[in-house]
């Protein structure tokens, strides 16, 4: 390995974890998604692996794409800035359908209250919900089905502008093995951080207790996705 590729890691490690831990974007929809569908541990990191991987890829591929018809780094940039357009809309866009859909499913799933009379005279009522029991199956499976494909499409689109100009100097010196050790490790920091994040968002919701709020999980979610789209488009994060 050369002297400056050796000089190049560190800098592309430290920038793969200073982009994703101040990118919300990065870690919250998955955390959201998580507690609100119960996913497993398993699935949670298979998905965010998934998503991650599409998101850093893509960059990637542009990349090479870039490097291959001789274009500029500052175009490549312009070509990022517009993939970002369209990630964060796509979230938007989500993050407002799901809080829709969830709401709608909190109102449904209204608590209420029915008596009944035994043969003994003795009268008494409790507190049921419908939504969640069989009626829904159907519904439930086919959204649990479709969310990680969503955020997949979203995180595919997603660019990782960092990425661009460190991938720039081995492509100019016509290092492929450089090309690809700087692509590797900011993947794999990267994604090690996006998997740190939700796993220690999701540990630390688990001492939060808001039973109250519990049928709005689905809603909240949505925020939470809807917040990240809104940060990223109109806030620059």
């Amino acid at each position: 390995m050369s002297e400056d590729l050796l000089l190049i890691a560190p800098v592309a490690a430290s920038v793969a974890a200073i982009h994703t831990i101040s990118g919300p974007d990065h870690y919250l929809p998955f955390i959201a998604m998580a507690k609100a569908r119960s996913w497993s541990r398993s699935r949670t990191i298979w998905i965010t692996t998934i998503c991650g991987l599409g998101h850093i890829g893509s960059s990637i591929l542009l990349a090479l794409l870039g490097g291959a018809a001789l274009v500029g780094s500052e175009r490549l940039l312009g070509i990022e800035s517009f993939r970002g357009e369209i990630a964060a809309w796509g979230l938007i866009a989500f993050g407002l359908a799901y809080t829709v859909w969830g709401v709608r499913a909190a109102i449904r799933n209204r608590p209420h209250r029915h008596a009944h009379a035994h043969a003994d005279g003795t009268v008494h009522d409790h507190t049921h919900a419908h939504a969640g029991g069989h009626s829904h199956v159907h519904e439930a499976q086919s959204r649990r089905t479709i969310t990680p494909w969503i955020l997949f499409t979203i995180f595919v689109f997603g660019p990782c502008e960092p990425l661009i100009p460190l991938l720039m100097y081995p492509a100019v010196q016509d290092s492929f093995w450089g090309f690809v050790f700087v692509a590797a490790l900011f993947a794999a920091v990267t994604i090690a951080c996006m998997l740190a994040a939700v796993l220690i968002g999701l540990s630390g919701l688990r001492f939060v207790r808001l039973r109250f709020a519990e049928r709005y999980a689905h809603a909240l979610a949505g925020l939470a996705v809807l917040g990240c789209g809104v940060a990223i488009r109109f806030l620059g994060l």
